[in-house]
């Protein structure tokens, strides 16, 4: 009863909900990947659409590439050639088929090797990994080097040759590697070769390490792109130099590592200096180095006679520095009589000085200059005050000269309008107007009954 009550209570899909249901968690879960296979049971319809299978030893998947896609392919695809396709997991709902739903395809084997080199190289770059001040600097003159390579291979003995004749002093340590594949621990190459680099900065023997191998296919050098071995070389702290294949080969160790030769045997000729250069540097540096040596001794040996040819008795020595104390004495007892009289004299003077800025004879000198200032300023007063008299005299008799009342006394009149203004004319006056004469001991007011024109014009 409780397992029929639990089944009830599962959620129930319908067939077309159940496989888009499906559907959505797989591309959901999948993104954009990449698939290789082999194609079979290829089918291309009238529609443009392109319907294979996909397959390997072991299983196979349906796939679907739409006209959309497929026409901008390069590669026509056949039966039976392996691919590399690009693609999305998806079900087609109608059927419930399991399919891949293709965006790109491309031939399998070289082509996606090359992909992922340009790929991987690219992506280093941005990250700077190639960059010029990563670089370290080789040796002159290693004392050990490294050694990274097989150690059956052609190349160990090509860089040893060139070694042992170009610079026999060295000491050369092979740190053994597999360079393709993988070894029977199942550690690819590109493991292996990124282990030797890390074993020889632990070790800490070797000025510099060389990474080599001789040529081969894309293939053949493929655990010299790899990723793993590229951030290995860009970490170490010895410089290494990667020696890959022949001239034309280019590999991501070449671009990541500090120097890049074109053969094993040139990356031997750029590590170690050249023997038989360094014996005639050493000879001929070896003659300058005494040429050096003789001159400086015979300067010295004609230094050391020109001195012994200097050297006095001590006894005349010590009467020329008694004689030279005595003089010294002498001038110095002058010296100081003289700055003494001179001291005397500037302090005499500076006495006197100070006498003649005494504050007592400047107020004597002071009250002199005030006394005599305040005599000028009372007779300059005095003499202001009669000048304003004099003048204010004449003012007032001129005044009293022009003075109206002063032509009254002499028995004029003035008569005035009702706007108090003087007549002078009798055009300025009519009949019946009223007038006001000013005398010299008041005003008499009066009305105009007739007015009388002077007979002589003219005048």
């Amino acid at each position: 009863m409780e397992n029929k009550v639990m089944e009830r209570s599962l959620t129930t899909y319908t067939v077309s909900q159940l496989n888009k249901r499906a559907r959505q968690l797989l591309e959901a879960q999948f993104p954009l990947i990449w698939v290789e296979g082999e194609i079979s049971n290829l089918s291309k319809p009238g529609s443009g659409h392109w319907y294979f299978t996909l397959k390997d030893e072991v299983a196979q998947i349906s796939c679907a590439m739409f006209r959309s896609q497929n026409s901008k392919s390069r590669f026509m695809p056949d039966n039976g050639a392996k691919i590399l396709a690009r693609c999305r997991v998806s079900i087609y709902e109608g059927r419930g088929d399991f399919q891949l739903i293709i965006e790109h395809i491309e031939k399998a084997g070289f082509g996606a090797l090359q992909r992922q080199f340009d790929e991987l190289k690219e992506r280093l770059l941005q990250q700077g990994m190639f960059d010029a001040k990563h670089k370290l600097a080789l040796p002159a003159y290693p004392k050990r080097i490294g050694l990274i390579t097989s150690p059956t291979g052609a190349a160990v003995q090509d860089i040893l040759s060139v070694l042992k004749r170009r610079y026999p002093a060295t000491r050369v340590t092979i740190y053994p590697s597999i360079v393709q594949g993988s070894n029977s621990q199942g550690n690819s190459a590109a493991y292996e070769l990124a282990n030797r680099i890390t074993c020889a900065n632990t070790d800490k023997t070797c000025d510099v390490l060389i990474l080599s191998r001789g040529g081969g296919s894309l293939e053949d050098l493929w655990a010299f792109n790899e990723e793993k071995l590229a951030q290995t070389i860009y970490d170490s702290s010895i410089p290494i130099i990667s020696a890959v294949g022949h001239e034309t080969d280019s590999t991501i160790a070449d671009f990541v590592a500090d120097c890049r030769a074109e053969t094993p045997s040139a990356a031997a000729v750029i590590v170690s200096p050249d023997a038989n250069a360094l014996i005639l540097d050493f000879e001929r540096k070896e003659e300058n180095l005494k040429e050096i040596i003789f001159r400086h001794l015979q300067a010295k040996g004609q230094r050391v006679d020109g001195l012994y040819r200097r050297i006095r008795n001590p006894v005349d020595f010590l009467l020329y520095v008694k004689s030279q104390l005595t003089n010294l004495k002498l001038r110095l007892q002058q010296s100081t009589a003289v700055k003494f009289r001179n001291y005397s004299i500037v302090l005499r003077n500076l006495d006197e000085k100070v006498t003649r800025s005494h504050p007592s004879n400047q107020l004597f000198s002071l009250w002199g200059k005030t006394e005599l200032l305040e005599q000028q300023l009372k007779k300059g007063i005095l003499t202001l005050l009669a000048q304003k008299q004099q003048e204010w005299g004449n003012t007032a008799r001129l005044l009293h000269t022009i003075s109206p009342l002063n032509t009254l006394q002499r028995g004029y009149a003035i008569v005035l309008n009702k706007q108090e203004k003087v007549l002078q004319h009798i055009a300025n006056i009519g009949i019946g107007d009223q007038v006001s004469t000013r005398l010299i001991d008041g005003m008499l007011l009066s009305t105009i009954d007739e007015i009388i024109p002077e007979k002589n014009n003219d005048a």
